[in-house]
């Protein structure tokens, strides 16, 4: 699935691996577990669908959605990510900036999803771009874990969540449009077409045709309104089931 990961041309060569991603899965008791084997697959494809896009790297004149987990961190950081916090103060001499599959960024996140894990991130933010189990184990618990307003990734694959009035009205329908909604609505969503959405699509097609899984309906957030802005909480409400 992943066919570039070990290649030269991708500074994660060999970063990420079968086996460190089967570890930090096994740790999530309901990931990718789904009521039968289709549903499974599809969760998957999509998991895999979006943190290949938040980690893609390419040369010209080949095809995007084969170059998924290229990278494990963010490119020319703009900054250390480090907001004032009681809660998670910054570290002296630590930067913030994203790392892993799903570009984990900002002191509040390390900390949360620290102690979410128990690993200490806020004083070793490195652990998720040079320890893989702690990388994947990262973007699962993002893909498990309600923030609210939004939903959570899995409970949308698996249809547990169910749209408000208000949803509906925003047009955000169970699909992998919402999930794409999820990880950057703010930025992608609501304003027609987007070429960044459609490359998510292409990569979640691409896992659901290796897969056998069908891909399903409301496949992108062109028309969805983005979720209310998610005021960063403190502590993680998450267990693993």
């Amino acid at each position: 699935m992943l066919k570039h990961r070990k290649d030269p041309a991708c500074p994660s060569r060999g970063f990420y691996t079968y086996e460190a991603f089967i570890t930090a899965a096994y740790y999530f008791t309901s990931f990718a577990r789904g009521r039968d084997t289709a549903a499974r697959k599809k969760e998957l494809a999509a998991f895999f669908g979006q943190t290949s896009y938040e980690s893609t790297g390419h040369p010209k004149n080949t095809s995007i959605y084969t170059w998924g987990y290229c990278y494990k961190e963010e490119l020319n950081p703009p900054s250390d990510y480090c907001s004032p916090s009681d809660t998670w103060p910054c570290v002296p001499g630590k930067r913030y900036y994203g790392r892993g599959p799903v570009l984990l960024k900002g002191n509040h996140e390390y900390g949360s999803y620290g102690q979410a894990l128990n690993a200490d991130l806020l004083n070793n933010p490195d652990l998720v771009s040079n320890d893989p189990v702690i990388a994947f184990k990262v973007a699962i618990l993002f893909w498990m874990k309600p923030v609210p307003p939004k939903p959570w990734s899995h409970g949308v694959l698996i249809n547990l969540w169910r749209p408000s009035t208000a949803d509906i009205a925003a047009g955000r329908l169970p699909g992998y449009g919402v999930i794409t909604n999820i990880f950057n609505g703010r930025i992608e969503c609501g304003h027609g077409y987007d070429a960044r959405v459609a490359d998510r699509i292409g990569f979640y097609r691409r896992y659901c045709e290796i897969l056998g899984a069908d891909p399903g309906d409301n496949l992108d957030c062109y028309n969805q309104r983005p979720f209310d802005p998610v005021i960063c909480p403190s502590t993680l409400l998450f267990n693993k089931e």
